[in-house]
């Protein structure tokens, strides 16, 4: 596909577009005019049938610099389509007319930066809403002072939700942004003439932390605290993507023991997480016994993390470079011996799912999402392979050793409720098998690797729980941070819950919104 992506390119944009093989055989860089972006994108996603993973936006002395990232397809190449303009030129074409997938990732560039998208359909009020932000604010920019934006808030007094049923009778029912005990703060807006959703429209962003712009002038080993607290139930997969991205960069070999130790502790945490959601799941459809038991495992693994790390939720165990601590052999066993006792508890309590009538009738055929559907949107995870879009970045792009190890990337193709929990607890089982594999090949030796700071760019990714994760990083020279941008699944994941959503029951949107197992965190970032 590789030769096949260069000649194509060669032959249908000779003098707008220049192709590139850099960093391996399988990474392409493609420079283009800005009047092709649209119609290149639109054919790598369309004809080539590459995902979009993410877009970075780097503000340059003189210019803009645009970053367009694909990824998969046959031979799972990279592609990443270069744009450029003067710093006085703020306005690229948008290339969400053939790639959706580029919706929110567009909206956010233009509320972080500043920047305008030609031909988007709807742009402001996103990540910095209207009613709490003013306009301009551009916290991304260099020139930006934080002080100013904190003190002198002029937020739109005439600001009402966005709404697009307009039919005779026809209402928006709010709900949230607070909510009682953990949940994180949403905003969700159901537009509706009855009883069924016919819009839906979720606010996002109420505690966004500004990572990226924190990091920024910070020492590489310093952001990992970053990149590894602002989602913590997922904290291993995204400060394992930052640490290979800083890996990439310098050149740098991780030692084979942390390696393997990494794929472990990468597994433990999808099957706690995936736990979780089944949980919440059976919560969602007011199964308190199954929700109980689904709630006692994943207790469970929150002890087995504590026990073999110190922390509940794998804190403090990465390092660039490898692990920042070593796990004896036998704690490690222990660990697996107790994970596979909980994946016992998880298949009994699917055994009993399956045959509860009760429970099937609120997922089955409810939240459907189909596979074009997923397509365009860019779902990722465990909610893009409930729909037949079977991607997973250890099988196409294996990081950390995966490459070495026998699994299955469990997939569905009926794209509701029930497909995408019966998505969940296969990935189970797939992360013990990994898990036992894991030890079974694990060295002696050491399980980090010290290694020099040098200027340059990278992209490190991984499979979190939830779907792919991306974490682009530029060092200086010093081995400062010049910029972090991170793509979190439930970022694209909420882009295309809508789908879902839309066209069924106000009841039923507690157990659609459990099935996808969103986290408000990893957007909010």
């Amino acid at each position: 596909m590789a030769l096949l992506l260069k000649e194509q390119i060669d032959k249908r944009w000779p003098d707008q577009a220049k192709c590139t093989c850099t960093g391996g055989p399988h990474l392409y860089e493609i420079t283009c005019a800005r009047e092709t972006l649209a119609e290149l994108c639109g054919w790598l996603f369309i004809d080539m049938r590459l995902k979009f993973a993410t877009l970075v936006v780097e503000e340059a002395s003189r210019e803009w610099r645009l970053r367009y990232i694909f990824y998969g397809g046959a031979g799972a190449v990279w592609v990443h389509v270069l744009a450029s303009s003067p710093c006085s030129e703020e306005s690229f074409p948008s290339i969400v007319e053939s790639v959706h997938a580029a919706d929110w990732h567009e909206r956010e560039a233009e509320d972080m930066f500043g920047l305008t998208f030609a031909g988007h359909p709807r742009l402001g009020d996103f990540i910095l809403h209207d009613d709490a932000w003013q306009e301009n604010v551009q916290p991304m920019r260099h020139h930006f002072d934080p002080q100013m934006a904190i003190r002198f808030r002029k937020p739109a007094a005439d600001w009402r939700p966005h709404r697009i049923v307009q039919e005779e009778g026809a209402f928006v029912m709010p709900v949230g942004p607070k909510f009682s005990g953990a949940t994180e703060s949403v905003h969700f807006l159901l537009e509706t003439v009855g009883e069924d959703v016919i819009r839906f429209t979720p606010r996002l962003f109420y505690k966004w932390r500004a990572i990226e712009k924190l990091a920024e002038a910070k020492p590489a080993g310093r952001v990992l605290l970053l990149a590894e607290r602002f989602a913590a139930t997922t904290a291993f997969a995204h400060g394992l993507a930052y640490c290979q991205a800083v890996e990439r960069i310098c050149g740098a070999e991780v030692p084979p023991r942390a390696a393997a130790l990494r794929i472990f502790l990468a597994e433990l945490e999808r099957l706690r997480q995936h736990a979780g959601a089944i949980q919440e799941i059976c919560e969602s459809t007011a199964l308190v016994v199954a929700a109980s038991g689904a709630g006692i495992v994943e207790e469970d693994l929150l002890r087995i993390s504590g026990e073999l790390t110190g922390h509940r939720y794998l804190f403090g165990m990465l390092a660039p470079g490898g692990l920042l601590v070593d796990l004896p052999d036998l704690a490690c066993q222990r660990a697996l011996r107790g994970s596979q006792q909980v994946l016992r508890q998880l298949e009994k309590l699917e055994a009993r799912l399956r045959v509860s009538s009760s429970f099937l009738d609120r997922l089955e055929e409810v939240g459907l999402v189909a596979h074009q559907v997923a397509t365009a949107y860019g779902l990722l995870g465990p909610v893009a392979r409930a729909s037949a879009d079977a991607h997973d970045l250890r099988r196409e792009h294996p990081y950390s050793g995966y490459e070495k190890f026998q699994f299955e990337v469990p997939s569905e193709e009926e794209g509701d409720g029930y497909a995408r929990l019966r998505v969940l607890f296969a990935e189970c089982r797939q992360s013990v098998r990994i898990m036992e594999q894991a030890l079974d090949t694990v060295a002696g030796g050491s399980v980090c690797r010290s290694f020099p700071f040098r200027a340059g760019a990278a992209l490190g990714w991984a499979e979190a729980p939830r779907g792919a994760t991306f974490h682009w990083v530029r060092l200086d020279d010093q081995g400062y941070i010049d910029r972090y941008h991170v793509t979190a699944p439930s970022f694209a994941n909420w882009h295309g819950f809508h789908a879902a959503v839309e066209n069924f029951a106000f009841q039923d949107f507690p157990i659609m919104l459990a099935s996808f197992d969103l986290s408000v965190s990893e957007a909010d970032r």
